[in-house]
Order: structure tokens, then C-alpha cells, then sequence
């Protein structure tokens, strides 16, 4: 196979990068995901290179030909360069020499099939020459690609056993370029060591997560998933109808016209307990934001009427809760009405004759109920409300007095 160098010798700085590589002889070429996808006919968006040049001797080219080079993995050999506003991240060929499912410690080589050798799938391990776009294929990558076959290089379980986050990938890039059945020996191999994952950190479990919500359509990968147990090590609350939520949630996001997102999706997923949305939010390491937000689209009994609902909590997680029990026409109105602010504060009350103390905050809050309820009327009829609420308060009784 061949691919048309021009899709990475148009970028700027390219060009530099690869002279100061030596690329002509061998000190470069392109690999994992930019070759996979110019092979697949999708657009190439990380452009990664392998080079025999050590760590070393990467920044000294690098630095004398006036490119950026920052050391961002170098115990792994990573130095991520910055050419004219192009970064790449350029790898120096390894092999494993001792790996506990976490991370691994790596010994540099000049050998490039010991290097596709120790990567995750076929489809990943593929390498283009920069200057001919000649494809070397150490791995059998080549005929996976052609079938849309996700494979791991290998022995499955001594892949996983490097970094058990593999299993979560291996979902993952099933849902994203695989057709058809999930090649058997990795399925199995995913099923039997699912366990593995609860050795990992749950940031790394989220984020994969979050990628695999994130693609277009992964409902079927998701049933897959819980047909054979694999994320119930780390999240035994999924509901047992996950797949179907997320088709349901497709459905109402499509009526909407609202884009899906990969956090909702995750709420689908979940059972409507907000306390326990709060739960595996937390644990899985999410911010403080996406923490509230999977709680509140959890919560069933939020109010009804859907311009409160984005007045009190936001629009975002109004259209959350709206999707998730199916209102999509509520959800396109929420999504375009702008939210007002309450167009009277502590300081009008207290012009229009009102004491100060606490007695303007419940009044504020009263109004504020009143507004809310009449659909947050402006002009004339902000201003009948607003007296009728002052009216009541002024012939409150004080609750310090005698």
C-alpha cells in the first residue's frame, strides 16, 4: 500500500522537521494514526513519527534546525516538536522490557518490527515512508484495515497484561472502525481479564470512557460490553438497559437538533439517583462541573416547566434532564431561549420603601418564586407582581419582635 504524501507535506513546518530527521535515509517515518487513517480515507488529525534516533540526539536536531523541542515523555522516549505551529510527537523505536498493566519500562532500538511489535493493535502498528509514502506493515495491519478488523498484535492477553487499559481501547476502536463481529480471541481475552481494570487509575477508565461516548454511534459496542461483563468491575450501578438508553437519548437528541455528548450519554446509563450519579462521578475523578451535572440530569423530580429548569440549573443541564426523559420539543425551546437575569435587586426593594434586613432577602426570594412561575414576565406585569410581593411582606409580622 501506498499513501499520497501530500496529506502531511502540506502542513508547515513539515517539510523542516523531516530534513532535520534525515527522513531521505531512513531517520523517519509516519506511524499509529495518521497512517491508519489515510488508509481508512478519514482526515488525518495526529501526525506521530518514529525515528532510530535516540531521545538525545531527536532535540539535538531538532534544536539546530531552530524547532521547538520540549521533552514531554522522554523516559519513553516522547519529544512533542513545535514546526511553524505544527506539533508532532516524535517517538524513538522501544521494546518492553518489563511492563505491570500500568505502565512500562522501555529499552530504545534500532529495529522497526520490534517496535510495531510492542504496540496495542495491527491497525495502529502501520508506518509510512514521508518521502515516497511507501506503508510497512510488520503486523499483518494492512489486511485489517481492508476487513475494518480491530486485532491486537499478537497474544491478546499478554497485550492486556502490558496495559490492562487496552481492554477499554479495544471497545473503542471496535465502535470507531470495526465492522461486522469483534475479532473472538481479543473479545474473549476483554471478557476474561475485565477484572485487569480496576488496577488502573479511574481518571484513565473515565477518559477512555468518555471517548468511546463520544463517537457516533456506540450503542452497539456499549451492549456488547455488558453482554460479557466488561466495565461491571469499575461501574457495577450501569443499568442493565444502557445500550437502549443511549438509542433512546440518540432519538430525542436528533428531534431536538441538539448535538449528542458523550456526559450525557453517561447519564443515560445511569439509574435516576442523583446521589448516586454524585457517587460514580466522584469516583471516576470527573470535575466538580461534570459531578453536578450527571447529578442533576439523574434527578427525575426537577421541575417541569423546562425555562425554570435552565433559569435555576442552567441551560446545559436543563437540556440534559428535558433529552433524558424524552421532552426533545422542550429541549430545542430551552436550547434557543435566552436566560434572563431577575431584573430587581435588594436595593429596588429598599427604594420602594421596604426595611432593610432579612426582610429583603425573603422578599427578593418571594418575588423571584413569582416571577419564575409567571414565566418571567417584564414591563407592566413584572411591576404589579413586584408590589403584590412587597404588599405582603411589609404586613408580615417581624419575627424578632415582641
Amino acid at each position: 500500500m501506498r499513501i499520497d504524501p501530500a496529506i502531511w507535506s502540506d502542513r508547515p513546518g513539515i517539510a523542516r522537521l523531516l530534513d532535520a530527521l534525515d527522513a531521505p535515509h531512513g531517520g523517519a517515518r509516519f506511524v499509529g494514526g495518521v497512517v491508519r487513517d489515510a488508509l481508512l480515507g478519514l482526515p488525518a488529525e495526529d501526525f506521530d513519527i518514529a525515528t532510530p534516533h535516540t531521545p538525545p540526539d531527536v532535540v539535538r536536531r531538532l534544536e539546530g534546525a531552530g524547532i521547538k523541542a520540549a521533552p514531554t515523555g522522554i523516559a519513553h522516549g516522547t519529544i512533542t516538536a513545535v514546526s511553524s505551529g505544527t506539533v508532532v510527537e516524535i517517538t524513538t523505536l522501544r521494546c518492553d522490557v518489563s511492563t505491570d498493566g500500568r505502565r512500562a519500562t522501555v529499552a530504545f532500538t534500532r529495529d522497526w518490527g520490534a517496535d510495531a511489535a510492542r504496540r496495542d493493535f495491527t491497525i495502529n502498528a502501520l508506518y509510512a515512508d514521508p518521502i515516497s509514502g511507501e506503508v510497512h506493515d510488520f503486523v499483518g495491519g494492512e489486511a485489517d484495515i481492508v476487513q475494518r478488523r480491530v486485532r491486537f498484535i499478537g497474544e491478546p492477553f499478554a497485550r492486556i497484561a502490558e496495559d490492562h487499559l487496552r481492554i477499554l481501547r479495544f471497545f473503542r476502536f471496535h465502535a470507531r472502525f470495526g465492522e461486522g463481529a469483534p475479532d473472538a480471541a481479543a473479545l474473549a481475552a476483554c471478557a476474561a481479564r475485565a477484572k485487569d481494570l480496576m488496577a488502573l487509575s479511574r481518571e484513565r477508565i473515565a477518559d477512555e470512557l468518555i471517548k468511546l461516548l463520544g463517537l457516533p454511534d456506540p450503542a452497539p459496542t456499549i451492549e456488547l460490553m455488558q453482554r460479557h461483563a466488561i466495565l461491571a468491575p469499575v461501574i457495577p450501578e450501569l443499568t442493565e438497559d444502557a445500550a437502549a438508553a443511549i438509542i433512546a437519548l440518540t432519538a430525542a437528541e436528533q428531534a431536538a437538533a441538539v448535538e449528542f455528548d458523550p456526559l450525557r450519554r453517561l447519564a443515560a446509563m445511569l439509574p435516576s439517583d442523583p446521589s448516586l450519579a454524585l457517587a460514580i462521578a466522584a469516583r471516576l475523578k470527573l470535575s466538580k462541573r461534570a459531578r453536578k451535572r450527571l447529578a442533576l440530569a439523574a434527578d427525575a423530580d426537577l421541575e417541569i416547566n423546562p425555562y425554570a429548569l435552565a433559569y435555576r440549573h442552567g441551560t446545559e443541564a436543563a437540556i440534559d434532564r428535558l433529552l433524558l426523559a424524552g421532552r426533545s420539543a422542550d429541549a430545542a425551546r430551552t436550547a434557543g431561549w435566552p436566560v434572563p437575569r431577575l431584573p430587581i435587586g435588594g436595593g429596588d426593594l429598599i427604594a420602594h420603601g421596604l426595611a432593610e434586613g432579612p426582610v429583603v432577602a425573603r422578599t427578593l426570594r418571594a418575588i423571584e418564586t413569582a416571577w419564575i412561575a409567571a414565566d418571567f414576565p417584564t414591563g407592566e406585569k413584572l411591576k404589579r407582581l413586584v408590589d403584590r410581593c412587597l404588599k405582603s411582606h411589609r404586613e408580615e409580622p417581624d419575627p424578632g419582635g415582641a
